[in-house]
C-alpha cells in the first residue's frame, strides 16, 4: 500500500491566552521548551512538509520562539481578537495559495501532542485527499488534530464566525471520528504546570 499523501500543517496559535493570563505561544513548559516551536516540530516530525504557524497577539514576540526553517511560514492574523473562527479562516486562506490538497489542523495549547495521533490521522486520508474530513477523537470526544481536504476549505471559510471554530461544520458535513485515546488524553492546557512558574 503507498504511503498517504503528505498534507500541509496548519498551528493556530493566534489568541492572547485569557485563560492562561499570557498568549499561549509564548508559554514555556517545565524544561523550557517554547510549546509553539516543539509543536510546529511535532508536525514536521509527523510527515508535514512544511507548516503555516497562525499567529497574532504578540506577534513579534511569538515569531522570535520559531527556528529559521524553511519549512515553518507565519500567517498573521490582524484580527485574532475576534476568535477562533479568525485564525482557522487565515490558515485556511494561507492553505489556498499552495498546492495542497489536505490540511492537518492542531493547536499551540496540546504540546503534549504525540507523533503518533498525527501520524494515525493522516493515515485515514482518502482516496481523494481533497474530499477529506475526520478528526481525532479521545474516549469518544472529539478534539485535535483534524484533517480537512481541499474541497471543504472555502465553504468552511464561508461560515466561520466568533469562537467556535469549525465543529458546526464538521458535523454537518460527515466527519468521521478517529479514535485515539489509546495513544494520549487529548485535553488542552489552560493553566502554567504547578512545577513550573509562568515564564517572566
Amino acid at each position: 500500500m503507498p504511503p498517504p499523501p503528505v498534507p500541509l500543517g496548519i498551528l493556530l496559535a493566534a489568541g492572547g491566552g485569557t485563560r492562561m493570563g499570557r498568549p499561549k505561544a509564548l508559554v514555556h513548559d517545565e524544561l523550557g521548551r517554547s510549546w509553539l516551536a516543539h509543536t510546529a516540530g511535532t508536525l514536521v516530525g509527523a510527515g508535514c512538509a512544511r507548516v503555516l504557524v497562525v499567529l497574532g497577539a504578540e506577534l513579534s514576540a511569538a515569531r522570535a520562539l520559531l527556528p529559521s526553517d524553511p519549512r515553518f511560514a507565519v500567517v498573521e492574523v490582524d484580527d485574532w481578537r475576534s476568535g477562533l473562527s479568525a485564525s482557522l479562516a487565515a490558515g485556511l486562506r494561507a492553505a489556498q495559495k499552495t498546492d495542497a490538497t489536505a490540511v492537518v489542523i492542531t493547536l499551540v495549547d496540546l504540546p503534549g501532542l504525540p507523533v503518533a495521533v498525527i501520524t494515525r490521522m493522516l493515515a485515514e486520508i482518502a482516496a481523494d485527499p481533497a474530499t477529506t474530513l475526520c478528526q481525532a477523537s479521545y474516549r469518544g470526544d472529539p478534539g485535535h488534530p483534524v484533517v480537512i481536504g481541499r474541497q471543504h476549505w472555502t465553504p468552511l471559510i464561508d461560515i466561520l464566525a466568533g469562537d467556535t471554530g469549525g465543529r458546526s461544520y464538521l458535523l454537518g458535513h460527515g466527519v468521521v471520528a478517529v479514535e485515539c485515546g489509546d495513544l494520549w488524553h487529548g485535553r488542552d492546557v489552560d493553566s502554567y504546570p504547578a512545577s513550573a512558574p509562568s515564564p517572566a
